[in-house]
């Protein structure tokens, strides 16, 4: 075989382009919640409040989420989960699910690590007796 036969194989092979599996998790819809402080339907029998305890700026921010059932009184019997990314830089800056901590007034708390200016969203899970009850996404510029 010629060396210019034998070059323009092994560029044949080399380049041949591969094609990865797809992953196997199921992508997982986060709908876009209203404005903080407003009440957000969570099932047929509570509701949510939400928004950072003090307006976020770099650094650590802290997002609170109330829960009440619909006349009013506070529930703390859900599991909430948050997580923290920028949509333009998706992975980069993910915090990764993390729990919301219950504080002692029923209030949940979770710490938000602000790395740099731009669009972020913050992915909240709402948990019953381990399943999901709703999932929504928060969006918002620093």
């Amino acid at each position: 075989m010629s060396k210019v036969l034998i070059a323009s194989f092994l560029g044949m092979v080399f380049a041949t382009p591969v094609i990865l599996a797809a992953p196997t998790s199921a992508q997982v819809d986060y709908p876009t919640l209203s404005k903080p402080g407003r009440k957000v339907p969570l099932g047929k029998d509570h509701y949510f409040t939400y928004g950072f305890t003090q307006q976020p700026k770099l650094g650590t921010a802290v997002m609170r989420v109330e829960v009440f059932t619909q006349d009013g009184k506070r529930d703390t019997s859900f599991a909430i989960q948050g997580d923290a990314d920028m949509p333009s830089m998706r992975g980069a800056h993910s915090s990764g699910p993390k729990a919301f901590a219950l504080s002692k007034k029923g209030a949940y708390l979770l710490p938000v690590q602000l790395v740099m200016p731009g669009d972020w969203e913050i992915r909240f899970t709402f948990l019953k007796n381990g399943q999901a009850v709703l999932r929504g996404a928060y969006l918002f510029d620093l």
